[in-house]
């Protein structure tokens, strides 16, 4: 096994983030706000081989490029952001809302005197009904109405090894809405299945196949496309349910 990626304690990680937090500072005295720990570190529950997000947030009026790396032992992201739009982006929605809105609310500040992060962490709960409800209709035919297509036309042409990538597909994509539908997000990557399964709202097949996904258990082929299609049934009664329409019954005018 190859020593790298390295593990890390928290104190190290501590450290290089200081000293980041001190580079930064005497490199931009008076443009940089803020600057925060997102991600494990952020939630306070970093392992030995996690990485270091940092949040820098700057005036409106300048430019940082933002830097990812390696250095020594540690991986290192430097998302640098105008407060502005640092701010607008807290607040969009789109189909990785209950992925990413966590970015915006788990922070751990290093250097923040305005409490911009508190601030901030309040805008991702604020989205509308309305816009999760057309982000929710719009991915619905982007993604999963898609791949149910490509996993019958595999299935059909015998193309069994597609099937349980199709069946991971899907079940992300759903995991996805059904944090939207909840209004909640996701504590992390990693956790994303495990947490949507104790969501109040979720269509039915979802359980069985996202347990399967889980277990890494999709030998099966033929067990496993009819859980896709009874998910498929489910995620449509579950639109039906909560009264969101993504099929239209007129061509459109192109006026």
């Amino acid at each position: 096994m190859l020593s790298f990626p390295f593990a890390t304690s928290q104190k190290e990680k501590l450290a290089i983030i200081n000293e980041l937090k001190e580079r930064l500072l005497i490199a931009h005295p008076t443009n940089i706000l803020a600057i925060g720990v997102y991600g494990s570190m952020g939630l306070k529950n970093d392992l030995p081989y996690s990485d270091i997000e940092l949040h820098v947030i700057t005036t409106d009026e300048v430019v940082i490029n933002s830097h990812e790396f390696i250095y020594d032992k540690f991986k290192i992201e430097v998302s640098v952001k105008q407060k502005q739009t640092f701010f607008k982006q807290a607040i969009k929605v789109d189909d990785s809302w209950a992925i990413k809105a966590g970015i915006f609310i788990n922070i751990l500040p290093i250097y923040d005197p305005q409490n911009i992060f508190a601030e901030v962490r309040k805008r991702p709960l604020q989205v509308s009904d309305a816009a999760i409800r057309e982000t929710m209709k719009e991915f619905m035919i982007w993604e999963p109405y898609e791949t149910i297509a490509k996993i019958r036309n595999n299935f059909i042409a015998q193309n069994y090894s597609y099937i349980p990538l199709g069946a991971k597909d899907l079940t992300w994509q759903t995991a996805k809405m059904i944090g939207l539908a909840n209004r909640k997000y996701y504590s992390t990557r990693a956790r994303t299945f495990e947490e949507s399964l104790a969501m109040d709202s979720k269509p039915n097949g979802y359980v069985a196949l996202a347990k399967s996904v889980m277990s890494g258990d999709l030998s099966d082929i033929e067990y496993i496309y009819q859980l896709c299609e009874s998910l498929w049934i489910g995620l449509n009664e579950w639109y039906e349910k909560l009264g969101i329409k993504y099929r239209v019954h007129e061509l459109p005018s192109f006026e």
